[in-house]
């Protein structure tokens, strides 16, 4: 396909998510389904595009002067992959399947207007609705925060050191542009790349197939690594979800010791099984059910709890879910990780340690969550986290914020990850 096809199928796409309100996933995989002449190359430029129109909606809709799932198209052709209207009326001539060319309006909206002058949550790329809660988490700096979370992310790796170490594993990915990741001990980073570029499809490779390595966002094996589990220690990782952090953890006690991976949602925790055998982690035990665990109420030297947010760290990757979130859903999340860490207190032993997570950067789901919990039950207190953050990762790491001094927040302005935040909260003796 030329490029006015691939820019027609993410137009078509694009007003597919509006229309029917679908996950951005499953629309690129309904367009592909009915395209089958569309080659890999064609469906992963469209995929660029519809990521990229969704990253900067507001942005390219204000630009544009145009919210229409067209304009936001033209957008990114015109600003973020740097082409110019001349160059791509030259390109598009010609081509049946190109779609319509921009209106005169269109054209002089985009070439007239300054960003500058829209609304800061525009700017920010955000629903406006909460722009507060970034300014209560990033103070004057919340613009640069929601700059970030629009922008690609790249293809972050976990070497699993049961199996390999990162030397191995960037040697047999040498030919992705893999480089050593610039905080996590265990991470490797592949750029994101611009314009149609493809990531490499690197779970086909011989080293993932032999364990070698997991897909892993940085700063999930950040928060991870944080947990600071030692050899012997007995962990729960009480919303273990796929397990990514399960495995993270495991490969770092060196298979020695307990991990306990539960999660109430069955579908969640299902590919664990294989993710384990793969990895050939040996001190881990699964668990979907709340009896398996019964035993170790009062007895776990770390608990983790990875609660159910609103994603709003993620937004680089999961972009359609930005447009989604209402005040509801964060309410309703809200709830959800009262009860987690209420339910995943008890599991902690006299001394032992509640590690928070979320992959969310508002204050309602991280500090003030922690604050109320340890409020509400005063055996438990909020102890610093960054006075580790130099033993694991050095002191020319990036750092995170922090408003506290104890708790911290990672994103993609601060430290270059997705938006995580990780509390460490230990039960007094």
């Amino acid at each position: 396909m030329r490029l006015g096809g691939r820019l027609a199928g993410a137009i078509e796409v694009l007003d597919d998510i509006e229309t029917r309100r679908r996950p951005v996933a499953d629309a690129l995989k309904d367009w592909g389904l009915a395209h089958r002449f569309a080659g890999s190359g064609d469906r992963a430029a469209i995929g660029n595009i519809v990521y990229d129109a969704l990253r900067m909606k507001l942005s390219h809709a204000w630009l544009m002067d145009d919210d229409s799932a067209a304009a936001l198209g033209w957008a990114v052709l015109l600003r973020q992959w740097g082409l110019v209207p001349e160059a791509l009326a030259t390109e598009f001539d010609g081509d049946n399947f190109a779609p319509k060319p921009l209106t005169a309006e269109q054209l002089a909206a985009f070439s007239s207007r300054d960003l500058a002058d829209a609304p800061l949550h525009v700017q920010g790329d955000i629903p406006e609705w909460i722009q507060p809660s970034f300014e209560a988490a990033f103070g004057e700096d919340w613009l640069c925060e929601a700059k970030a979370l629009a922008e690609r992310p790249t293809l972050d790796l976990r070497v699993n050191t049961i199996k390999a170490n990162r030397d191995k594993v960037l040697k047999a990915l040498d030919r992705t542009n893999a480089k050593a990741a610039s905080i996590a001990r265990f991470g490797i980073r592949i750029p994101a790349g611009e314009g149609a570029s493809r990531l490499p499809n690197v779970t086909a490779e011989l080293s993932f197939q032999k364990g070698w390595f997991e897909v892993q966002d940085e700063g999930s094996q950040i928060v991870s690594d944080l947990v600071d589990a030692k050899e012997g220690d007995q962990v729960l990782d009480f919303c273990a979800g796929g397990g990514g952090k399960t495995l993270a953890i495991a490969a770092v006690m060196n298979n020695k010791g307990q991990v306990h991976a539960y999660d109430a949602d069955r579908k969640r925790l299902a590919p664990i099984i294989e993710r384990l055998k793969r990895a050939g982690t040996r001190n881990v035990q699964v668990h979907d059910s709340l009896r398996g665990i019964e035993s170790l109420k009062g007895h776990v030297d770390r608990v983790l709890v990875d609660a159910p947010c609103t994603g709003t760290g993620t937004w680089r990757r999961r972009p359609d879910t930005k447009w989604r979130l209402t005040l509801r859903n964060l309410q309703e999340r809200v709830a959800q990780q009262q009860e987690a860490l209420s339910e995943a207190a008890a599991y902690v032993r006299p001394g032992g340690e509640l590690l928070y997570v979320t992959c969310s950067v508002l204050p309602e789901e991280n500090d003030a969550q922690a604050t109320a919990f340890c409020a509400a039950n005063p055996a438990f207190e909020i102890a610093p986290t960054l006075d580790g953050w130099d033993r694991l990762f050095g002191k020319d790491a990036p750092r995170p914020r922090s408003q506290n001094g104890l708790s911290v927040t990672l994103s993609p302005a601060s430290t270059d990850t997705d938006g995580f935040f990780f509390c460490r909260m230990r039960r007094k003796a």
